[in-house]
């Protein structure tokens, strides 16, 4: 039964995740993602345009847009009142669901360490990440305590650290033994968020 155009595209997605988590973006071709879903090199053209394309389904068009702020105000989880919701109680539901997204996540780490390389063509793009990052979760009307100021003037390096923290927690997790990632994190939210200050903030 042939194919629509959102399931070749997720399949497209599931392969190429999966071929670049184990090889990196530099050690796949197109050939090697289109003999994964049993195309022709111009058929998967036609879904991606270039090698470049590809890299922009799997990171802006699939990894960035699931697990966002806008997700977790939808969850009606604690936390998520979109009138004031709390950061913190965001950042567990987004390693929640990293969690649940393993091969994702390798990905997304294998491209990042690529990166540093100055040629990458996703060189700027991780460059620009904790500007981007910040720059997004300014949008929200985050409940945060009285003595961190407003947001724009105590929270831009928490934010930082929580980037920071997330990506060194992701890493130790893909490696053997494992750990959990959500009690690592809980772990490191005391820390960034302290107690008694951030107590009714969660």
């Amino acid at each position: 039964m042939r194919k629509n155009p959102v399931e070749r595209r997720e399949e497209i997605v599931a392969a190429a995740a999966r071929l670049v988590s184990e090889r990196g973006f530099n050690g796949i071709s197109l050939k090697d993602v289109a003999d994964e879903v049993g195309m022709s090199q111009p058929g998967l053209l036609h879904y991606i345009g270039t090698k470049e394309g590809l890299l922009s389904m799997l990171v802006t068009d699939s990894y960035d847009t699931s697990g966002t702020p806008d997700d977790f105000l939808q969850s009606g989880l604690p936390g998520s009142d979109p009138e004031t919701p709390s950061f913190p109680a965001y950042l567990r539901f987004l390693v929640r669901h990293n969690a649940s997204r393993r091969m994702m996540v390798q990905m997304y780490t294998i491209l990042q360490t690529e990166s540093l390389n100055p040629d990458h063509p996703l060189h700027e793009y991780f460059s620009n990440r904790p500007d981007s990052v910040w720059d997004h979760y300014s949008r929200f009307p985050w409940r945060i305590p009285p003595q961190m100021g407003s947001w724009d003037e105590g929270m831009r390096p928490v934010v930082r650290q929580c980037i920071e923290a997330m990506d060194g927690i992701q890493l130790r997790w893909l490696r053997k033994p494992p750990i959990d990632m959500y009690d690592e994190w809980l772990a490191f939210e005391r820390m960034i968020f302290p107690s008694p200050m951030w107590d009714l903030y969660r």
